[in-house]
């Protein structure tokens, strides 16, 4: 065993051989993959081996696309045969409810390319006869799918990168990782001891132990999971030789079950309601090419619904009961990516769908290595996307959850309810007295909307029970002052004699004057944006920074990533040790001024000013700024004083009717205004020029900022894009993202986000188009639901459109 190594890739399941491979076919050649048995000796070996391109993340599409396509490459590279069969795929509706969401995912797809069809029952039980069309509604064809075997393709991988000079050992157990001073990896094993620049923990079911020599508890859980192999039938016999082809694929989502052609019978797999989690705590060493017990009972119920929608299955023989271990995140989606405060420690695990997203994994993650960027928005797959909340615990519950849900309708509107309440601020339970409604983000309760006695939200793809209670309270902002909680957003103190400097760097704005707060964009080398802040300064070498609080530990380590060496910056993340509330609305300042005896004027106190000052006997730092686009307060205050607070904002407000408004109002309050949000309109896709930020963007300034010479480029050239706002000529339902937009019966862009914007009375989409066409007044529209709907450019707020109202 060679004893350095650039990479060492721990574990030999389709992940770690994809990883491998891309490294190799991107030039890092001297890496090495170690696997304590056999290459597929965890879940790889006893998976069904289904890959499909569909996904409800249009990003993770784009991956799983990728990793198909690969398939014939590394088949012929190689020479190693991986049992390719693409048989095509059908999705099954068997309520109105799923054929509504089989619609917005071939809308997701359109932009993409996705060439799928929506079919009626019929149409479907032509393709597929063992379907029973009497049970469905409709159905979703797509071509690009398949299966194949995952022992073959694992090996081509491998064999893929052992030609481009790779090397594996096998039956070689890592023991320890022990980080060097100079940031190198002693890898210990029962072999002996490799140094590598790299780790790349792609452990599988052994991830959280890997993760664990390192200090690090990862957020993965193995579940049983089941899937039976038919007896030959003399129908799927019938089927091959009449049409020479074999049966597709299809997944019955509310049957809960999968299935494909296995030989001459077929393979049913489910997701059942009464799930098991596998090895909870941790993963035994010894555990290889072994099954679990079969436990056919506990699938029964999934089984039943299964046989009832393909009845030839009631005729059928059971040949074999597979009950295997595979690897899940809380969400169901990988764990890729760099983990923060560790030097070239990488994640590559939770890959429980490996033959749909391995190749997508493995080109990422290669890049991101290799470039210092995965070359795409991967923010759905990326390990930072969890913070410290999710502990062993809580990820044993959310799994579960996920599990249980794989093939449930997830609306729009509908908050999952495993694992909470975790995190709770000191008025939580005034906000649920009053009626508050919570969805749970990065582990914290937050209200988004506050509904009358009995009412609860009434889960649907269109406008549901909280429609006209949001927009109550969205009026209420407008006709007067709103008060909401603002303590999901992620906050950051930066301080020190190199503070301004080190942000002057980091950040593309200007660095405001002591007193005053800025938009700030935040750039990758590329100059594509990597996150949105307000920035204030509250005094020399004392700064605030407010952004997204999902992606509080991604930009924690990007920042991190960015620090000057010599301890000259103390940079914290604030969480819960700072807490928000928010007012707005055109009385919101006579409310502050009955609270403070500091002179909090348009000519004291002007828009985008921020200073510390007692409210009431609490001390607090007031930012006049406002998420709603109108006159309006940021207050962030200790959590010991949230509760006071609330209760004398609340109290004070009352001569103004002041009400409670949740987030659900606060985004109708944006698209007032045409706001955007990270992680929908500012993603690492696109430029600032392009987001509608280059206004933001200080090219003049002196510091050599992070992306400037990029920015440069994109303002020079124009970029490919530009954001834009449309209203929708929608009726029961409004766009919630990824939905296609045409232009003259062509799809051309695709909506980030939208809602219904109450105080002005219109459903709005914002999205990309391409600049070419981007201020063309005519021919626009949009899918929604099936339907294509006209559109009609919204060049300028609805609301306030000079800003006189925000800065008067």
């Amino acid at each position: 065993m060679k004893s350095h190594a650039k990479v060492v890739v721990i574990g030999g399941g389709v992940v770690g051989c994809s990883v491998l491979y891309h490294l190799t076919k991107f030039g890092w050649t001297d890496v090495v993959l170690l696997e304590r048995s056999e290459l597929t000796s965890g879940s790889t070996w006893h998976a069904a081996g289904g890959m499909h391109t569909i996904n409800g993340d249009p990003n993770v599409a784009k991956l799983q696309k990728y990793t198909v396509e690969l398939y014939k490459e590394i088949q012929d590279y190689s020479g190693q045969d991986i049992g390719l069969h693409m048989t095509s795929g059908l999705m099954l509706a068997a309520t109105p409810q799923r054929f509504d969401w089989l619609k917005s995912i071939l809308a997701k797809g359109r932009y993409h390319g996705l060439e799928a069809t929506l079919l009626t029952p019929k149409e479907a039980h032509v393709m597929m006869p063992l379907l029973d069309p009497d049970q469905f509604v409709g159905a979703l064809y797509d071509p690009v799918e398949g299966h194949l075997d995952p022992y073959g393709t694992t090996h081509a991988y491998a064999r893929s990168a052992k030609k481009n000079g790779a090397e594996i050992y096998l039956h070689t157990k890592v023991e320890e990782l022990v980080q060097r001073e100079d940031g190198s990896w002693r890898v210990i094993t029962n072999q002996g001891e490799i140094v590598a620049e790299h780790v790349v923990n792609a452990a599988g079911l052994w991830a959280r132990e890997v993760g664990r020599m390192v200090g690090l508890e990862l957020p993965v859980l193995a579940m049983e999971h089941m899937y039976l192999i038919t007896e030959d039938m003399p129908e799927v016999a019938d089927f091959n030789k009449t049409t020479g082809k074999e049966l597709m694929h299809c997944v019955d989502f509310d049957g809960e079950i999968y299935l494909r052609q296995e030989r001459q019978g077929m393979l049913m797999g489910t997701y059942e309601k009464a799930c098991r989690p596998w090895s909870p705590v941790t993963t035994p060493w010894d555990f290889g090419h072994e099954l679990l017990a079969e436990d056919i009972e506990r699938i029964t119920p999934e089984l039943e619904v299964g046989f009832r929608h393909f009845p030839a299955f009631n005729n059928a023989g059971i040949k074999k009961i597979i009950n295997g271990p595979f690897t899940f995140s809380p969400d169901g989606n990988p764990l890729v990516g760099p983990v923060r405060g560790l030097t070239n420690y990488w994640s590559a695990c939770a890959v429980m769908a490996g033959f749909s997203q391995g190749g997508g994994v493995g080109l990422a993650l290669a890049n991101w290595m290799i470039h210092g960027d995965p070359g795409f928005d991967v923010f759905a797959m990326d390990v930072s996307r969890y913070g410290d909340y999710a502990t062993l615990a809580y990820t044993n519950a959310k799994v579960r959850e996920n599990y249980a849900r794989r093939f449930s309708i997830r609306y729009p509107n509908e908050e999952l309810p495993a694992a909470r309440p975790l995190l709770t601020t000191p008025i939580y339970d005034r906000l649920k007295a009053a009626g508050g409604v919570f969805g749970a983000s990065y582990g914290l309760e937050q209200a988004l909307w506050f509904a009358p006695a009995g009412e609860v939200d009434e889960f649907s793809w269109r406008r549901s029970n909280d429609f006209h209670v949001v927009g109550a309270e969205a009026r209420a902002v407008r006709d007067s002052v709103g008060l909401m909680e603002t303590s999901g957003f992620a906050k950051y103190s930066v301080k020190g004699p190199a503070a301004e400097a080190f942000l002057d760097r980091l950040l593309a704005c200007r660095i405001p004057a002591a007193g005053r707060m800025t938009l700030a964009p935040m750039l990758k080398h590329d100059g594509k944006l990597i996150g949105d802040f307000t920035l204030a300064k509250l005094g020399e070498g004392d700064f605030l920074l407010i952004g997204s609080g999902v992606a509080e530990a991604y930009h924690m380590r990007w920042f991190e990533s960015q620090l000057p060496k010599d301890g000259s910056v103390e940079l914290k993340a604030l969480g819960l040790s700072l807490l928000g509330l928010s007012i707005a609305g055109p009385n919101a300042r006579k409310l502050l001024e009955k609270l403070t005896h500091q002179d909090v004027s348009a000519t004291a106190f002007p828009f985008m000013s921020i200073r510390r000052m007692d409210l009431g006997m609490a001390p607090a730092i007031v930012g006049r700024v406002s998420y709603t686009g109108d006159l309006g307060y940021e207050i962030w205050m200790k959590p010991e004083h949230q509760r006071y607070l609330f209760d004398l904002l609340m109290e004070a407000g009352a001569e103004f009717g002041v009400k409670l408004f949740g987030l659900r109002a606060l985004n109708a309050l944006r698209l007032d205004k045409s706001y955007g949000s990270w992680a929908r309109e500012y993603r690492p896709l696109h430029g600032p020029l392009e987001a509608g930020l280059g206004r933001f963007v200080a090219l003049s300034k002196e510091a050599d900022f992070i992306g400037k010479s990029a920015a440069g480029r994109e303002k020079a050239v124009g970029g490919a894009l530009r954001r834009r706002t449309f209203i929708l000529a929608a009726r029961d339902a409004d766009v919630i993202g990824d939905e296609p937009i045409y232009h003259n019966g062509a799809v051309c862009g695709w909506v980030t986000s939208g809602g219904y914007a109450h105080a002005s009375g219109v459903s709005v989409a914002i999205g990309y188009v391409p600049k070419e066409i981007a201020d063309e007044a005519q021919g626009w529209s949009i899918e929604l639901l099936g339907d294509i709907l006209p559109a009609t450019m919204q060049p300028q707020p609805l609301f306030d459109v000079e800003g006189a109202r925000m800065r008067s």
